[in-house]
């Protein structure tokens, strides 16, 4: 995260119930979750990448769920694994093979996609205790939105990975996720943006 959540808990007076963090990888932000207060129990967390889910909870993370996501249901698509793992996406690379040239795809597997809201049903998680989502897709955020259309009134703040150019082919830029989550009553409170890249990540709080 390039703005650190204690921050963002400091600056917003932030009261987060729970958390469902999309593009878990390796977790790699339990601890900072845990030091802002909120129980492991009521972190979930879902990640694209099967031998990774299943490494985390050998480790024994708790609620950790495999699913590719994106805006519709079971469509085949491949899932370009990179060499440093975060950069992994459905989605081609774009402006990113000339900003970070020693990221590449090394592999790709066939695989079916989901949308959020049936995984979290499929999944019984407790969407209605989880008021802070986190998406960390590699271009697919605004697809991810989109697939848990029906269950952001139980959200409160979104943390996610914008883009300002096309980093991954067909990706979203971010005034399209500013004008779909206003829709929603979310505003845009903060953004780091490395320009040089195209990319950063955003905070979105939920006026009320």
């Amino acid at each position: 995260m390039l703005i650190k959540i204690q921050e963002l808990v400091g600056r917003f007076n932030m009261k987060i119930k729970g958390i469902l963090h999309i593009g878990a990888h390796e977790c790699e932000e339990l601890n900072d979750y845990i030091s802002v207060g909120v129980n492991r129990n009521k972190i979930h967390w879902v990640e694209g990448q099967e031998t990774i889910v299943n490494t985390m909870k050998q480790k024994g993370v708790q609620h950790i769920y495999h699913g590719l996501i994106d805006d519709v249901n079971d469509k085949e698509v491949f899932f370009n694994i990179a060499n440093n793992g975060q950069s992994s996406s459905i989605l081609e690379f774009g402006s990113h093979l000339k900003h970070h040239s020693h990221v590449q795809y090394i592999s790709k597997s066939l695989c079916k996609t989901i949308r959020l809201d049936t995984l979290i049903e499929r999944e019984k998680i407790p969407i209605n205790e989880l008021n802070f989502l986190n998406l960390d897709i590699q271009g697919v955020e605004l697809r991810a939105l989109k697939s848990m259309e029906k269950y952001l009134n139980y959200i409160d703040y979104i943390y996610t990975e914008v883009n300002t150019e096309e980093v991954y082919k067909d990706c979203a830029n971010l005034h399209e996720i500013d004008n779909y989550l206003k829709q929603f009553g979310f505003i845009r409170r903060d953004a780091r943006i490395y320009k040089e890249f195209g990319w950063g990540d955003a905070i979105y709080i939920k006026e009320i």
